[in-house]
């Protein structure tokens, strides 16, 4: 239930969360912790013809050493884990600072004017059409880190909606979570397991695309259900005591003239490129930052704007997300702390284990369930599926599964828990420029998350039935 207000005031003995960073640091000691209590062991690993490292099964060893780290391991790996984490860290940092002169401008105002005069008496239609090309651009091409350009721009929308920051972050992050969850194409996940399991690349699409269909109307009926309840009464936010979570209100809309027109187009058809450079050309944050620089310094100029006032806007932009950065830092500490105990292959291979223990149906959903908690210690989608696809396709030859099935587990295990697990160095982002304290987005986002891994259960089952290939 949401925080109930007595006479306009909040209750003095509510739980309370700690701020997400406190939080993520709590986990860090966790996982230092159990390298402590984990035996250190390995995989044999082979290199592929990318260049990539994935396990071979069956050859799990202890290591006749276990690996101690030393108790200020805990802080020298979080310089370590920035500078890994650089690339999305510098991507925030220059995005930061583009939507900044972009909003400088007004353009993005004048756009939300538009929005909203023709979808003020619709925003579940709005909220629906937002969330859909979320899903589609994930299921397609692997979208999610490039979305964060677009979170200031939502929050503004949905505020003016009468909705609140959650209700902006989750048409996004349900609609990457889902989409990569029931992924048709994904070239990031989807593919990279294909290969690794010897599943012809992009094969089972059918079956994909037909549970598209039932996730996306799940994860929007948990959407609209709660954004219905805050406009009904904004006390119903989750969010609604927390002055970071509040973006400041537009009272008037400028009008969209000619300039604008022109900024609008211009930013439209870097948003193209985008898209284009990373489905043809294999774009990442190096090429995506660069253009987004770019954008920032002709959007300046056609707005008339002295260098200066830009640089200026620019810096702002950027160290408003200083703070979201350390909260990738952090979240990206736990895995590193872990694969240097060399404990992470111990807790894939005690995951494992057990499944040749079931049957055919049960070892799907216990495929997706392993899946699932991995993903908080191997928050890459890629990377978890180098690891852990190459013990799951032969654990579903034992048990009676076919590879897909099993594929099909890792997508619903990654996709969906992406949503919640603070190791996810996007979401964390989202929400640190958000001001959502993580604990209230649990609060918003568990309950979708256990209702899509018993509709994923369902959908594991039915696949083992007929025999998904």
């Amino acid at each position: 239930m949401p925080y109930v207000l007595l006479d306009g005031k909040y209750p003095m003995h509510k739980l309370k969360v700690p701020h997400t960073l406190v939080l993520l640091f709590f986990m860090m000691i966790l996982a230092y912790l159990l390298t402590w209590l984990l035996p250190s062991g390995t995989f044999e690993q082979i290199t592929s013809s990318n260049g990539r490292q994935s396990v071979v099964p069956g050859t799990y060893t202890v290591s006749d050493v276990d690996i101690d780290l030393p108790v200020w391991h805990l802080f020298t790996v979080i310089p370590r884990a920035l500078g890994e984490a650089q690339g999305i860290i510098f991507f925030l940092f220059l995005i930061g600072g583009s939507i900044a002169v972009l909003r400088s401008t007004g353009t993005i105002d004048a756009v939300l004017g538009k929005i909203l005069n023709r979808f003020s008496h619709r925003p579940a239609l709005l909220l629906f059409i937002s969330c859909l090309s979320f899903m589609v651009g994930s299921s397609t091409i692997g979208m999610a880190e490039e979305y964060i350009p677009l979170v200031l721009i939502l929050i503004s929308l949905c505020v003016a909606l009468k909705m609140d920051t959650i209700s902006a972050v989750g048409s996004m992050v349900v609609g990457y979570g889902i989409g990569y969850g029931t992924a048709v194409l994904n070239p990031f996940t989807l593919l990279v397991a294909q290969e690794v399991a010897e599943v012809t690349p992009t094969s089972g699409w059918e079956y994909r695309l037909i549970l598209f269909v039932p996730f996306m109307l799940i994860g929007f009926h948990h959407l609209w259900s709660y954004a219905k309840k805050v406009r009904l009464n904004p006390e119903n936010s989750f969010v609604y005591d927390v002055s970071e979570a509040q973006p400041p209100e537009v009272d008037e809309y400028p009008q969209l003239d000619g300039r604008k027109k022109i900024i609008l187009a211009v930013t439209f058809a870097a948003l193209i490129i985008m898209v284009v450079g990373i489905a043809q050309y294999h774009w990442y944050f190096e090429e995506l930052s660069a253009m987004f620089f770019a954008l920032a310094i002709i959007i300046g100029l056609i707005d008339g704007q002295k260098l200066d006032d830009t640089a200026k806007t620019f810096t702002i932009g950027a160290s408003e997300l200083t703070g979201t950065a350390l909260l990738i830092g952090f979240a990206r500490s736990i895995e590193l702390i872990l694969s240097d105990a060399q404990v992470l292959h111990t807790v894939v291979n005690a995951f494992a284990d057990p499944l040749t223990e079931l049957g055919p149906e049960l070892s799907a959903v216990g495929m997706l369930t392993i899946q699932s908690a991995l993903n908080f210690f191997i928050p890459s989608g890629s990377g978890q599926a180098y690891v852990t696809m190459p013990i799951m396709a032969p654990i579903s030859d034992l048990v009676g599964v076919s590879r897909q099935v099993a594929v099909l587990a890792f997508q619903m295990g990654d996709g969906f828990m992406n949503m919640i697990v603070p190791t996810n160095a996007v979401l964390m982002g989202i929400l640190g420029m958000c001001g959502i304290p993580y604990g209230r987005w649990f609060k918003f986002i568990a309950p979708l998350v256990l209702k899509l891994f018993l509709a994923g259960s369902i959908s594991l089952i039915i696949a083992v039935m007929i025999n998904y290939q």
